[in-house]
């Protein structure tokens, strides 16, 4: 017989969980800090505490970069379709649908032209809701594509990277991009275009070995996660504990792989500055 009786209060703190909507609050994974959603949201995802940068939506990153209603998307309607007939839980035929309603995008690169203070430059952003951001065909050619563009009406091109990598589901077909979008890179250097590459958390796999490491500037948001493998694997590999921040933005800026890292708050002005000052210089050589 026990000595005590307990008092059972878990109902009392259910219910006052459920007095709280989920969402209301956010952990922050830098400062451990519980921040109010809402007034994150209005600092664009950044933690006021930490500078944490939270991940942020395409739609969002193209209203912090670019000039109120100047951009006008390209190639909207391409999607991807399973040539492989792959299948691994699921079908990849479901898993593209999925992805398609719940990111609201065709597929996983949202690109077209608009103006930063009133330059006019072709953009590629990565919508890393869809299936992590990862390369397919499809993003490939949308990649290749800004390049194209932005070779044609001879303007700066950028492309925020967020991305796991090659998109396993289309095998060598997804590994082929990393050539496809480097070509396409190189003969828009050739023509002295200008590509700025921004790198945000996470960049990996083949977008990492392949164009967004090739920008004639590059640029990284602060803490972001940036390399081919990742942490643990290589360490598994090297048999070696890796240094301290390593494939992060500032280990990366300290070994000479970045330009600078810029908070995306101020980043359409300072980004508008630099594409003042280079594509004023790139006219004067020409």
């Amino acid at each position: 017989m026990a000595w005590y009786k307990r008092e059972n209060r878990d109902d009392d703190l259910s219910e006052e969980k459920r007095s709280v909507p989920a969402g209301v609050f956010t952990k922050c994974p830098g400062c451990r800090e519980t921040l109010d959603t809402t007034t994150l949201e209005k600092n664009d995802n950044v933690c006021p505490q930490c500078q944490h940068h939270f991940p942020l939506t395409a739609a969002r990153r193209l209203e912090l970069l670019l000039d109120p209603g100047s951009f006008v998307e390209a190639d909207g309607s391409i999607e991807s379709v399973d040539p492989l007939g792959f299948r691994d839980s699921k079908k990849y035929s479901d898993r593209l649908r999925a992805a398609r309603r719940n990111a609201g995008n065709a597929d996983a690169l949202l690109g077209g032209s608009g103006r930063i203070e009133e330059i006019p430059v072709e953009v590629g952003i990565f919508v890393f809701e869809f299936m992590g951001g990862s390369m397919g065909s499809v993003v490939g050619e949308k990649v290749t594509r800004v390049f194209e563009r932005a070779l044609e009406r001879k303007v700066p091109a950028m492309v925020f990277s967020a991305s796991g990598g090659a998109r396993m589901q289309e095998g060598v077909l997804s590994l082929m991009q990393m050539a496809k979008t480097s070509a396409a890179l190189a003969r828009f250097d050739d023509a002295k275009g200008l590509f700025i590459s921004v790198l945000t958390d996470p960049t990996t796999g083949g977008v990492t070995a392949s164009f967004a490491m090739l920008g004639d500037v590059i640029i990284a948001e602060p803490k972001a996660l940036i390399g081919f493998a990742g942490p643990r694997v290589i360490e598994q590999t090297v048999r070696e504990t890796l240094p301290e921040g390593f494939q992060r933005s500032e280990f990366l800026l300290e070994h000479g792989a970045l330009d600078m890292i810029v908070d995306r708050r101020p980043l359409r002005t300072k980004t508008g500055a630099m594409l003042a000052i280079l594509t004023k210089r790139a006219a004067v050589d020409a």
